[in-house]
């Protein structure tokens, strides 16, 4: 079993390579439909206006370094060591819940990291498709407060988290996967489990799948209505089911009431309850006019993995100004360590996006799509009440600042333009369609914003 979990290291890079595989992931430009809930719609701008958040996978896969849930998931693109046994497989993984005692963790840290990096809003991995709880639930001991980590005072990790975020004024989130595939109501062992769906016919057993469906319906009233604060965000992933499946209609009334305007988001199911929409490990094509998110990770892995690459603060400042050009906002999956700290290979990343936030946040946060969105490597965006346009210029990896910047439309009024990463103004020329402008001397090799009136 050693053997497998160095095997396993070496194969975690296909949660990203067969994402569009899992058959959950999907670039939803349409289908979309508006809350009638005036608090909801209230939610709804707030989480509009903080445009970047983080989005943490945490769970007994961190202990070997590789993706979450998916290796125990009997699909035919799914790839396990070579010889190995799938029941004997399948035991192996669950057992990881014995070593799985993050002795440092700090989630003072993680929420420091974040807030330093410019993010506003946070969504923690309650529980993912392999059922294990990164909470302390009445409904099963499968959970990070049974293990080693039982006698930790801190064993409730997702109250600590969850508190943690709201001292530095972030929008709380609770990820919930809908399918628990530990749960014998999902998946009963009577039967083998030959995918991601209950391995049964609901109407042949339906007392098991009653009993799934009030395990869930425990499960998220626990975690929304009192035990662990006010939740802003209910992020529902596993989208070959709906929540109403699993009794989310009855939930959500018991849970607004404690945490009015609550946002849901049944992500890949189109309808009321998936409040804003969420594709993964990529940015639509164009330009989008209903709130959506992005979800990217910093790596190629949602939960932590050794020796991975990361992407540049470029490269996420870049996707971060095409993301809100087109009306989005950008998660970013940032997966803590086994001993539950934030990787120090992140933090110099997020220290550099948060700094550039630092003096051109402006162009960012609480920012509303503008007609003309996008010129080559220049996204536009405006103000929430369009008096105000900003342009950021996407420095890439291996680019050296120009020395001009030009485009066509949005044209500065009386060509005057501040350059918020240092706060000087420069003189635009406008001519015909097409400015131009050169950028002070002296900047940083950073992506630039701009900041006129039309």
């Amino acid at each position: 079993m050693r053997k497998i979990c160095f095997v396993l290291s070496a194969l975690m890079v296909f949660s990203m390579a067969f994402a569009q595989q899992r058959g959950d992931v999907v670039d939803q430009a349409d289908g979309y439909e508006w809350p009638t809930d005036p608090q909801v719609l209230q939610k709804l701008d707030q989480w509009q206006d903080l445009k970047f958040g983080v989005l943490m996978h945490w769970g007994i896969y961190a202990t070997q370094g590789m993706v979450e849930s998916w290796a125990i998931c009997n699909e035919e693109w799914i790839r396990r060591p070579e010889g190995s046994v799938y029941e004997d497989y399948k035991k192996w993984y669950w057992d990881l819940s014995k070593e799985f005692n993050p002795v440092d963790f700090n989630p003072d840290q993680w929420a420091d990291v974040f807030s330093k990096a410019g993010m506003k809003y946070m969504i923690f991995t309650t529980k993912h498709h392999d059922g294990f709880c990164m909470f302390d639930s009445d409904y099963t001991d499968f959970s990070i407060a049974n293990g080693p980590f039982a006698n930790n005072p801190k064993k409730d990790v997702a109250k600590y988290v969850f508190d943690a975020f709201r001292a530095k004024d972030f929008m709380i989130g609770a990820y919930f996967s809908k399918p628990d595939w530990h749960h014998h109501g999902f998946w009963n062992p009577y039967y083998a489990t030959p995918n991601r769906r209950p391995n049964y016919n609901k109407e042949t057993h339906p007392d098991w799948w009653k009993s799934y469906v009030d395990f869930t319906k425990n499960q998220l009233t626990e975690l929304t209505t009192g035990k662990y604060g006010k939740i802003d965000i209910l992020w529902l992933d596993g989208g070959w089911m709906t929540g109403d499946e699993v009794g989310l209609n009855e939930v959500l009334p018991k849970s607004r009431a404690y945490s009015p305007g609550m946002l849901c988001v049944d992500r890949t199911i189109q309808g009321p309850n998936e409040n804003y929409q969420t594709p993964e490990q990529s940015v639509p094509d164009h330009q989008i006019n209903h709130p959506w998110e992005s979800c990217i990770t910093l790596t190629h892995s949602w939960g932590w993995a050794p020796n991975v690459t990361f992407k540049s603060s470029r490269k996420v400042i870049g996707m971060l100004a095409e993301i809100t050009a087109k009306g989005g906002s950008l998660v970013l999956g940032v997966g803590p360590t086994p001993q539950g700290l934030i990787e120090d290979r992140a933090i110099p990343i997020l220290e550099e996006i948060g700094e550039w936030l630092g003096r051109c946040g402006e162009a960012i946060y609480s920012t509303r799509i503008t007609k003309d969105y996008n010129d080559g490597d220049i996204w536009f965006n405006a103000s929430k009440d369009g008096q105000t346009l900003y342009a950021i210029y996407a420095l890439k990896d291996d680019e050296q600042l120009p020395s001009t910047l030009s485009w066509s439309g949005n044209l500065p009024k009386g060509g005057k333009v501040t350059v918020l990463n240092n706060g000087k103004k420069v003189k635009a020329t406008v001519k015909d369609d097409q400015v131009t402008l050169k950028l002070p001397k002296g900047l940083k090799q950073e992506p630039v914003a701009l900041k006129f009136s039309l």
